[in-house]
């Protein structure tokens, strides 16, 4: 028991640069006191002292704001931060090292008995608000970026944004528009970045590009049918201005065809 609050209070100190000492952990962090009386609780729940159970982790979360049934598997030097509204069910399975940024749910998508919450994989990172939903699986090393909706299984090394949410970041990914998308964005726990993933953004991002190109397609043809001799009616076509979706372009200008 001692060697793992000694463990807990080194994987703070590793994720946490505002910690500054070795008591203000131990007694100023509720996520570690939560995690702490989840070991106990755990242990209850697995001699079948289950109503006992329960209790020591009801009074967990009157102290800490964080739920953890004392059914959860947790691992090794797992680290909630900040914590307040922090869910983990009661089939939920937790591997060595993983991160939680409060507001964060794992929790079930079906009343049936049975596995129903997620299982993480170790040094898994999720941000703030994050709902992780259903019996499926994060890789190890995967990150959940923060207010994202997961309801499908994530691939070790991946990183996750989005409602529901996509991949923005592949181990090994050869596609290039995702890799620059991942460098772009990276990980923000905290979903503070001005560069944020937005699904209607990139379609609407999509469709211009498609507009754009069109465009001068039908441009091409109309000149090739004034060198031909034929006669083509000529229409003004309005701009379309894309400078505010696409940084790394011109924006046309209005086309005379």
């Amino acid at each position: 028991m001692i060697r793992q609050i000694r463990e807990d209070i080194r994987g703070v100190f590793a994720r946490d640069p505002a910690a500054r000492n070795s008591w203000d952990v131990m007694t100023l962090y509720p996520g570690l006191h939560a995690v702490w009386m989840h070991r106990i609780a755990n242990k209850l729940w697995r001699i079948r002292l289950k109503w006992l159970a329960r209790l020591l982790s009801n009074i967990a979360r009157w102290f800490t704001g964080i739920e953890i049934h004392p059914g959860a598997t947790i691992g090794k030097r797992f680290f909630i931060d900040h914590g307040t509204g922090v869910v983990i069910g009661e089939t939920a399975e937790i591997g060595d090292d993983c991160t939680l940024y409060h507001g964060v749910t794992l929790g079930g998508t079906t009343w049936n008995a049975g596995k129903r919450h997620p299982t993480l994989g170790d040094r898994v990172v999720i941000g703030a608000g994050a709902k992780i939903l259903g019996p499926i699986t994060l890789g190890d090393d995967s990150k959940v970026g923060s207010n994202s909706v997961v309801v499908k299984s994530v691939a070790a090394g991946d990183t996750v944004v989005g409602i529901p949410a996509h991949v923005v970041k592949e181990t090994n990914d050869h596609h290039e528009h995702k890799r620059r998308l991942g460098e772009l964005i990276g990980f923000e726990a905290y979903g503070a970045s001005e560069n944020a993933y937005d699904p209607v953004a990139q379609v609407i991002s999509s469709l211009l590009r498609h507009s754009r190109a069109m465009d001068l397609q039908v441009r091409c043809l109309h000149q090739a049918l004034e060198k031909a001799g034929i006669d083509a009616r000529r229409t003004v076509i309005p701009s379309i201005e894309t400078s505010d979706f696409l940084k790394d372009e011109e924006s046309p200008s209005s086309y005379v065809i």
